[in-house]
């Protein structure tokens, strides 16, 4: 895969707000460790998850600014960030959004090594990601068309998270759409390639069993891992978006003629392409 180096400070022209919102969630794996090692980002940019014009994100201090890797570095602090899914998503549905061209805008907020009830309503995880959600459509005329959710390898070391999985990521989705006023938000949540064997399967087995409306599983198994056997790899983080995309596009942006979101299959899953 043809890559460049970019510098991060590198400036780039945008659109004042965005049309189009995507809020990225989770843990590490959202947050992003492509290209990762030694606790330092080698800087490596694919192309597929290049800045584009047309992509903006929300900061930390709540400012639109230009979309580029690693976009969670300045929300997932406590870890070095590199390359995750949320450029290369982007850049796969921009074209197809509305008429096309229009301004995107990405909401990080995944923090490493957090478990499913660090995320529950109340807490600062869930409170903060409600607040930048907000924060992104306060004062323009954008509208939140998913939420993209990788979350889960934290709760695979113990039986009782594992089994509590599906109840717990219910009442998530649940408390998101109730607390955004957003009933049939769109959730796109990435069933986990890796965590402790132990109960890894099980917390999988809830993730692909979850049959709500408007929530779909793309399945990360078999999507390459780093050394440390927990982290996507950059490449592998670039095909997870397109995965992604492959998703929102295929089931959550029908022309208006045809099928709304509201009527998306429940339980649909999407595997990597044999």
């Amino acid at each position: 895969m043809e890559e460049t180096k970019i510098p991060v400070t590198e400036q780039n022209q945008f659109p004042q707000t965005p049309k189009h919102i995507f809020i990225l969630s989770g843990q590490s794996n959202m947050a992003g460790r492509g290209g990762v090692h030694h606790h330092h980002w080698d800087g490596v940019v694919p192309l597929d998850s290049q800045p584009h014009a047309s992509i903006i994100r929300l900061s930390a201090n709540l400012h639109w600014e230009p979309a580029r890797e690693p976009l969670h570095h300045d929300i997932d602090v406590r870890k070095a960030c590199g390359v995750g899914p949320g450029m290369s998503f982007a850049n796969a549905v921009k074209d197809h959004l509305g008429g096309g061209g229009e301004c995107l805008g990405l909401v990080p907020c995944a923090v490493g090594g957090t478990a499913i009830k660090e995320w529950e309503r109340g807490q600062h995880l869930y409170d903060n990601m409600l607040k930048r959600s907000k924060e992104s459509v306060e004062k323009t005329k954008g509208e939140i068309k998913a939420l993209l959710w990788y979350q889960g390898e934290s709760d695979t070391p113990s039986y009782h998270t594992a089994e509590a999985y599906k109840e717990n990521m219910e009442r998530l989705i649940h408390n998101v759409r109730e607390d955004l006023g957003l009933p049939s938000l769109p959730i796109i949540q990435v069933a986990i390639a890796s965590g402790d064997e132990r109960y890894m399967e099980k917390v999988r087995e809830a993730q692909l069993g979850i049959d709500l409306p408007n929530v779909i599983c793309v399945d990360a198994k078999g999507l390459a891992l780093k050394e440390d056997n927990l982290h996507l790899t950059t490449e592998a983080q670039v095909k997870l978006g397109h995965m992604l995309a492959d998703g929102f596009l295929t089931h959550f942006n029908a022309p208006p003629s045809q099928s709304s979101p509201c009527s998306a299959p429940k339980n649909s899953v999407i595997s990597i392409s044999k």
